[in-house]
């Protein structure tokens, strides 16, 4: 065996040298969000390739309690953190409204491509109270449709999850009885069903059963080809979810001087009931100002040129008015 040229051992070691001394950005939370983060860290470092960005999706929960903890540079969650969950954080936190996407109601039901869910169906599904897929609740909504007389199997998230807090949100709003029996939360109790980790884990259960129901984010059905009922909105009008309905939702949202704020019932013609932003958790203050400065220019490309990638991997483009007042969040950070 020829020894290696002396030129291409020194390629090899400074390749090395750069990978070992490139700046390295640590973030973990929400599953909903994690395909357009791990896109826009790809992205960002084909453009800055001194700059690493490892997100890992573990959900909302984990991700808060990753950044209490300080083990990670950023965190994320679609549950906007608490005043009292703010408080426990050393360093403080900022909370950036980073996308915004929505929550659906998919299914695996052969030969059903098109399905509607009046508001009472949707609750009733999750409370165990329907459950037969050619329930008079849902046939009624569905005139002409062929719903077989199956049992509704329903699948949700196993794991701390601000996909489950939009979701319950929602359904509180909509249904006492749900309020009172399930309410609000990033992890509740539901009376019927088989739990998944992460947006990744009920969507592999929806896909591998037929009869099975589920809430996902509109990306991961989409990416996996998942069928998506159009859902029963405030006004009555029964609207699929895609990017048109969801940014209708959105549009006349007013974001509080605290950037938290969840469209729970929207009141629209043309809007899905069932959308939301969720939020990148940083640090007031960093110690490393080198990091600082890489954390902050990689937010910024996500606020900016990132929200490129929204429509195609199934979200939604933050609205101007929302990324100027991010931006003038993240100047906070310190």
């Amino acid at each position: 065996m020829k020894p290696l040229p002396f030129l291409l051992i020194g390629a090899a070691l400074a390749g090395l040298s750069a990978t070992s001394q490139a700046q390295q950005l640590s973030g973990a939370g929400a599953s909903f969000p994690a395909p357009l983060y791990q896109r826009w860290g790809v992205e960002y470092n084909k453009l800055h390739p001194d700059v690493q960005v490892n997100y890992q999706s573990v959900g909302s929960g984990a991700g808060v309690k990753n950044f209490t903890a300080g083990v990670v540079d950023f965190g994320a969650s679609d549950a906007a953190m608490s005043d009292a969950e703010i408080a426990k954080v050393p360093k403080g936190a900022v909370l950036i409204p980073a996308t915004a996407g929505e929550v659906v109601f998919a299914y695996n039901l052969p030969g059903v491509e098109t399905l509607n869910l009046p508001r009472e169906a949707m609750a009733g599904i999750f409370l165990g109270k329907v459950t037969k897929w050619n329930d008079p609740v849902i046939a009624k909504a569905n005139p002409g449709a062929k719903l077989p007389e199956l049992p509704i199997m329903v699948a949700y998230r196993s794991d701390g999850s601000g996909t489950t807090y939009v979701f319950t949100q929602h359904l509180s709003t909509i249904s006492p009885e749900f309020k009172e029996k399930i309410g609000t939360d990033k992890s509740v109790t539901f009376p019927v069903g088989v739990g998944g980790k992460g947006n990744e884990g009920v969507t592999a259960l929806i896909k591998q059963t037929p009869g099975t129901i589920g809430y996902v984010e509109y990306g991961y059905a989409k990416g996996n080809g998942l069928a998506m009922a159009s859902l029963q909105n405030k006004s009555g009008n029964f609207v699929a979810a895609d990017g048109e309905h969801g940014a209708s939702t959105l549009a006349n949202v007013q974001l509080p001087e605290n950037l938290r704020i969840w469209p729970v019932d929207p009141e629209g013609a043309n809007d899905y009931p069932i959308a939301s932003f969720t939020w990148l958790l940083l640090y007031k203050k960093y110690d490393d100002a080198a990091k600082l400065k890489a954390l902050k220019d990689f937010v910024t490309y996500g606020l900016t040129t990132g929200q490129s990638f929204s429509e195609e991997l199934g979200y939604i483009p933050l609205p101007a008015p929302v990324v100027e007042k991010a931006k003038a969040a993240l100047a906070t950070v310190q």
